[in-house]
């Protein structure tokens, strides 16, 4: 950085120093660690010394305090993937079930907005599809916040719902399937061209609830990639200029991990493997009915707080997933 040319490529430049900025960030926050500790140990000393029944209890405190900052520190030491840092794209596309599933993958949406308030991520809604009767077809969201990626990357895959469905007038038991991709946000993408000749752009009206048309003018946008077949959705913005710039963005990032993942695993690695939204496929089951469990059938993480989880406590999860991914390892 020090270099007389470092600035010539200022693109190039800004990326360094981003990352020389984060990593001081984070040694910045271990040394303080490491002197909260020592100032720990002497308050311990202190205490044994005088016997002080109320510099105990400030020292409990403070080690109540440090072990959650540790705790956090040793978290973020899981987020060692070359895009773990980033933002992320989240996408939720609701599977076999008709109806439950659309409202099922309404409230995986909901899920995860609640979660990330706990994160303090921000969000913005960049495209959703209503259901017919209720819930999203679909939607897309950018997550921005640190490590957003790292922390999503568990979510990919296919989530399974059984319940006593509310839009059966018999009351009966449902099984709903939603698909939920993500994807890393990639500021760096000079060397993705899309070549106009590639890809197929096609413009309509807005819909919404029902599928009934919000928009006069045709500023929803659908974009093809023809070489990859990949297609990207936009109708969130009001113009079609901004729709047709969110698409080229989403498109640009889906083009460039495939254009990374040419091998079947390391696709699964970078985006989670697109499958089928229907029984045998899914990465975790929440069940309601006869009895209530959410379970991981990755990691086999279980817990019966079904609806903490559905209320975006998502922490011990995301946790056993990462841990298992570096015992594999």
């Amino acid at each position: 950085m020090n270099e007389p040319d470092f600035w010539l490529n200022n693109e190039k430049a800004k990326k360094v120093s981003k990352a020389a900025a984060d990593l001081q960030d984070e040694v910045n926050d271990w040394q303080t660690l490491q002197k909260e500790t020592d100032e720990i140990v002497s308050l311990a000393e202190t205490s044994e010394q005088e016997d002080e029944h109320s510099i105990k209890e400030d020292l409990q405190k403070k080690l109540d305090k440090l072990q959650k900052k540790f705790s956090k520190l040793e978290f973020n030491l899981m987020f060692n993937g070359e895009y773990d840092k980033n933002n992320a794209l989240l996408a939720i596309h609701a599977g076999a079930g008709g109806t439950d599933a659309q409202d099922w993958a309404q409230m995986l949406e909901r899920m995860y907005l609640r979660y990330f308030e706990t994160k303090n991520f921000k969000v913005t809604i960049l495209d959703r599809q209503m259901g017919g009767e209720a819930g999203i077809k679909s939607m897309v969201m950018e997550v921005t916040g640190k490590f957003a990626y790292g922390y999503l990357k568990s979510e990919a895959g296919v989530h399974r719902l059984v319940r006593i469905s509310p839009f059966d007038a018999e009351k009966m038991r449902h099984t709903s399937f939603a698909l939920v991709e993500v994807l890393p946000e990639l500021e760096e993408l000079e060397e993705i061209k899309l070549k106009d000749e590639d890809l197929q752009i096609d413009t309509y009206k807005s819909s919404g609830h029902g599928g009934q048309s919000v928009n006069t003018t045709d500023s929803a946008v659908r974009i093809k990639h023809l070489p990859t077949g990949i297609t990207v959705t936009c109708q969130n913005e009001r113009s079609q200029l901004q729709n047709k710039n969110t698409a080229l963005k989403i498109l640009k990032s889906k083009v460039h991990q495939y254009s990374l993942a040419e091998q079947a695993e390391e696709k699964k690695k970078l985006r989670g493997e697109f499958s089928e939204a229907a029984w045998g496929n899914q990465i975790r089951s929440y069940v309601l009915q006869p009895y209530k469990l959410v379970k991981d059938h990755r990691t086999n993480y279980e817990t019966s707080e079904v609806e903490q989880t559905l209320n975006g406590r998502l922490d011990e999860l995301i946790e056993s997933y990462l841990k298992n991914r570096i015992k594999a390892t």
